[in-house]
């Protein structure tokens, strides 16, 4: 079967920029369907005010076959909320060895379920996680805008570009060169 999959976990006022150049790219130029996930399929409204629809939820989803990345943005009800239920479903992600990237807001949920202790990692901030209850990943703290270890992508607010080049690199949606092509034109200007 053929692992084809991209599924974009959508909260409430979830980041719509910061997973755009990842979904749109794997979604328009690579053999990827992007599909989106949610606790239930109620539709989502982003931070810029875009409804989205939710293709799954979560307790319904039995595609994993098929999954080749769980990609989590950022959003303004990560601190809110524990959503338990997204930590299980990312349990499950990763005990197939299905790669997780996660943005901003969203490492801060991976940090509040102890997805980070035993990894390297980044987000938006050490002192940020430093303030979680239960973190004890500080020695694997990188201060990078992106950070890919065992499985998991991680990624500061700022870092959208390289959150999505990352991304490639690990779906290999394109050849090295194309990729870096692109990567060049998006994080320096197609004009230099």
């Amino acid at each position: 079967m053929n692992k084809n999959e991209i599924l974009l976990l959508l909260t409430d006022r979830w980041c719509d920029w910061e997973a755009s150049y990842a979904i749109a790219v794997t979604n328009s130029f690579s053999e990827y369907n992007v599909k989106t996930i949610g606790i239930d399929t109620t539709d989502q409204v982003s931070m810029g005010g875009i409804k989205a629809a939710v293709d799954f939820s979560i307790s319904d989803y039995d595609n994993f076959d098929s999954l080749s990345m769980l990609i989590i943005p950022g959003g303004l009800s990560w601190e809110e909320n524990d959503y338990d239920e997204i930590a299980q479903f990312i349990k499950k992600v990763r005990s197939l060895d299905i790669p997780v990237a996660a943005i901003c807001g969203a490492t801060y949920f991976l940090c509040k379920h102890r997805f980070l202790n035993n990894i390297k990692h980044t987000g938006d901030s050490l002192e940020l996680f430093q303030s979680v209850k239960g973190y004890e990943g500080e020695k694997l703290y990188i201060p990078a805008q992106v950070v890919f270890d065992k499985g998991f992508i991680t990624a500061n607010e700022t870092a959208a570009v390289e959150f999505a080049y990352e991304i490639f690199k690990i779906l290999k949606v394109d050849s090295d060169e194309e990729m870096s092509q692109w990567f060049d034109n998006f994080q320096n200007g197609a004009v230099h």
